[in-house]
């Protein structure tokens, strides 16, 4: 039997399908489009641009596959707490309640958080402890939590720390786009900082007090230096370094405060090839790091499939 998952986050339309054994056997993915020297989409445009690409998703997927499709699960809310809302996840919603009141299989709800870790410990192999900590960066959320199994198909995510203003994935962005990249900048701003003098990671400061980090100022001093004249790619260069010393500093405390060792890196800007790399030499003598694949990283279905999976198995569906 297999599993659909739907996602529709900010800026990713999201359709997988696992089966038994938690293997990936279909997918499709759209990226929001975002104009040109824009950083954003409003929560109305990102819905309508959702139900335009789910119109043209459904129809892909083989017909085979639906024969077997044993329970769907949708992404209802960007995280498992109370009051946690946007209205793009409506989008899915409504169609995997429709899918599913009309093959007659069970619908499984979870959240966008939920899938993130779900996939990343699959694309990883790891943590396998029922408790850990994960570090969920993005476009919306630079978050240190900590995760425990609580039932089939469903992770408590407590919040130890992150961001009190600007997220990791805005950072990026914003200084992208004013380098003169496509939103969003993630990809173009790790190629660019390839071409940097080496000296250039260390150009911005880190901003951590306890377990909240900020990256509005660093933001503003990237700014700087782009006035400056700074080579672009040393300040693409430095913006990597910020995030690496930032994040080190909050992962260490969260190490020493939790005593947990065990350490799971998901989200589209976890998919940084320099950050992975950085953080891995800095911090392998305290504990130890999991990365997601990098295409399991971004935003997509795959984790509310597997939720599905485990959450319908365990219901004896």
């Amino acid at each position: 039997m297999n599993y659909l998952g739907l996602d529709t986050s900010a800026y990713t339309t999201s359709l997988a399908i696992v089966n038994e054994d938690r293997e990936l056997i279909w997918e499709s993915r759209n990226i929001l489009k975002v104009a040109v020297g824009e950083t954003g989409l409003a929560q109305s445009t990102a819905f309508f641009q959702h139900v335009h690409n789910l119109t043209n998703e459904i129809p892909a997927i083989p017909g085979s596959l639906w024969k077997t499709l044993a329970g769907i699960g949708v992404s209802c809310s960007p995280r498992p707490v109370a009051g946690s809302y946007m209205p793009v996840f409506t989008a899915g919603i409504s169609l995997a309640t429709a899918l599913a009141a009309a093959r007659q299989i069970p619908l499984f709800r979870t959240s966008h958080q939920e899938g993130h870790v779900a996939a990343g410990c699959v694309s990883a192999q790891g943590p396998a402890a029922d408790k850990f900590l994960a570090v969920h960066l993005s476009g919306g959320t630079t978050e240190l939590l900590l995760v425990k199994h609580t039932a089939p198909g469903h992770l408590s995510l407590e919040l130890l720390g992150g961001t009190s203003d600007l997220h990791a994935g805005q950072f990026v962005d914003r200084v992208g786009v004013r380098l003169g990249l496509q939103f969003p900048a993630g990809r173009a701003l790790e190629e660019l900082a390839r071409e940097a003098e080496p000296g250039a990671a260390s150009l911005l400061p880190s901003a951590v007090k306890g377990f909240e980090v900020s990256f509005s100022g660093v933001e503003s001093a990237a700014q700087r230096l782009i006035d400056q004249g700074i080579p672009r790619s040393n300040v693409a260069l430095a913006v990597e370094g910020c995030l690496v010393r930032t994040l080190a500093k909050l992962i260490a405390r969260g190490m020493e405060s939790t005593g947990l060792q065990e350490v799971l890196m998901v989200g589209g800007v976890a998919a940084n090839q320099y950050l992975r790399s950085e953080l891995n030499r800095r911090l392998h003598k305290q504990g130890q790091l999991y990365w997601a694949e990098p295409d399991w990283c971004r935003d997509n279905a795959i984790g509310v499939a597997l939720l599905t999976r485990e959450g319908c198995q365990a219901r004896g569906s």
